[in-house]
């Protein structure tokens, strides 16, 4: 059911797209219901479905097929081999995605006891957190957060060009050399504020990369949360047949 505060398209639009992000609302064949059945569910006039639907045509959440119904849009993929150490952004511009960064989090602390133990800093150690959520068009797809100590990055690096990537950052610096990134893969579920960041229900599962970036002298100079949502994201690793495995 909307409410009576704000107008009425755009509440059912917001309606609907809640239904499709929980699939609840969302057919095999990624058919949504009639203007009608929407109509009825939502309390609202025909007229009203109409428009909410066109707001959310236009953002490309939906495409309208004449005579054959409403349909959920094809998502965006990133498909990710874990191997290459790449950014999220470097990914995307790859396929041709477009993304834009919503304005960072930054914030210089102490660091909390489990990140100088990933950092394997000394405690009190002064760290720079960097919370950003990476959209593509008008859905959010990805919640990054990377704490760096200070000797490493300063704010001031992070200047008006900074667009959203740590590593490329930390790549176009002739002071680092980079060696790998240790990475662990789970699924969590979405605490209530980054549910709330990323536009889902509290408890939707999300993919969950936690790493630490190594230097080739063996420091440990980012330690990184990365949530994404899924369906946007394909993550593969390519594994090599063992020698003792293999024919004479």
């Amino acid at each position: 059911m909307v409410r009576r505060t704000l107008p009425l398209a755009r509440q059912a639009a917001q309606e609907i797209l809640k239904g499709i992000e929980s699939g609840k609302w969302v057919r095999a064949n990624g058919a949504l219901p009639s203007e009608a059945a929407l109509s009825q569910q939502l309390a609202v006039s025909r007229a009203t479905i109409r428009d909410a639907l066109a707001q959310l045509e236009q953002r490309g959440v939906i495409t309208r097929r004449h005579g054959a119904g409403t349909f959920v849009a094809p998502l965006p993929r990133l498909d990710a081999g874990l191997e290459e150490l790449v950014s999220l952004e470097t990914l995307a511009r790859r396929i041709g995605l477009q993304t834009r960064m919503s304005q960072p989090h930054i914030e210089e602390r102490v660091a909390a006891p489990i990140e100088s133990e990933r950092l394997r800093t000394a405690p009190q150690t002064r760290v720079l957190a960097i919370a950003r959520v990476i959209f593509t068009g008008t859905r959010p797809i990805a919640y990054l957060v990377d704490i760096v100590p200070t000797t490493v990055l300063a704010r001031p690096d992070l200047d008006k060009n900074f667009r959203g990537s740590v590593l490329d950052l930390f790549l176009s610096r002739r002071d680092l050399a980079l060696s790998h990134s240790y990475t662990e893969i789970h699924i969590e579920l979405a605490s209530a504020p980054i549910a709330r960041k990323l536009r889902l229900k509290r408890g939707a599962p999300l993919h969950q990369l936690v790493a630490q970036l190594f230097t080739r002298d063996g420091r440990i100079v980012d330690y990184s949360q990365s949530f994404f949502v899924p369906g946007y994201f394909s993550f593969h690793v390519i594994r090599r047949v063992g020698a003792t495995n293999r024919a004479p």
